[in-house]
């Protein structure tokens, strides 16, 4: 049986999609949203031991993404919360895949950044029944978070205001959700263990995002590039090597994916 944990978000809901609805079930949040408690291994073991020795694999999808928030609460979400899953479940020969960010080694001040960091850690340490995938930036379905960088594009075009923003030179790769999710499927399948880089290896710059999806709408003059500062803690120049156990695998092209995207959300 396949669980995903967290299922209403965008990785869970397409995770969830890769399944026949017979083998997989989405955790309802009342099930798991007391399990980042020092007592929840009792619950925790009672719900998934029915699957005990059955090559079952639960995907913890559940997270807080806004590193606004209090330390407090992205701590026991975004590690809490798994830690206390991985361990109830590894005795009973269930694999655990939970779910970071790209950004692990060169964000560390970031609070968010800093809960994820700390999950792949004990990921690490927890032999070859976890995995940890560090995702880069996801999008293709839904709307995106407003506090994202996308999100606050789409605010823009919609309300034809300025887009106020630096140079654009940090590199990021976009990923589109269904691609991403048959990768991870892909990693659970052939039992893939310890941190990966989900990463196909193409980023491009913000400012070669922004510029584009401006222009396909018709409203590059809303663009005001530098702004704003550029942080000091940032990707650069760095370029993600794709892993050997998704060689092949495709991905889209992201700067038209991503205008596809952004169309279908501004002209719903």
């Amino acid at each position: 049986m396949i669980f995903v944990v967290g299922a209403r978000g965008r990785l869970g809901q397409m995770l969830v999609k890769q399944y026949p609805s017979e083998e997989v079930i989405a955790v309802e949040r009342a099930v798991y949203e007391n399990w980042s408690s020092d007592t929840s291994e009792n619950s925790i073991t009672e719900y998934f031991s029915p699957y005990a020795d059955q090559g079952s694999i639960v995907y913890i999808c559940s997270g807080l993404l806004d590193p606004r928030l209090e330390a407090d609460a992205l701590h026991r979400v975004n590690f809490v919360l798994p830690k206390n899953i991985i361990q109830s479940v590894a005795s009973m020969g269930i694999r655990a895949m939970t779910f970071g960010t790209a950004m692990e080694a060169t964000l560390t001040s970031n609070p968010y950044v800093q809960s994820k960091l700390l999950l792949g850690q004990f990921v690490e340490q927890a032999g070859d029944m976890a995995t940890h995938v560090r995702i880069h930036t996801l999008y293709g379905t839904g709307t995106p978070s407003p506090f994202m960088f996308l999100g606050q594009v789409l605010t823009a075009l919609q309300e034809n205001s300025e887009f106020k923003m630096t140079m654009g030179r940090q590199l990021r790769e976009y990923h589109h959700v269904s691609d991403d999710a048959c990768a991870i499927k892909h990693l659970a399948e052939n039992r893939i263990s310890g941190i990966i880089e989900l990463s196909h290896g193409k980023p491009v710059t913000l400012r070669a995002l922004a510029e584009a999806v401006f222009q396909a709408f018709d409203k590059a003059d809303l663009l005001r590039l530098g702004a704003i500062p550029e942080p000091k803690e940032e990707n650069f120049g760095d370029i993600f090597t794709p892993p050997s156990s998704l060689v092949g695998l495709p991905f889209r092209d992201t700067i038209p994916s991503v205008v596809k995207y952004m169309k279908t959300l501004v002209n719903a």
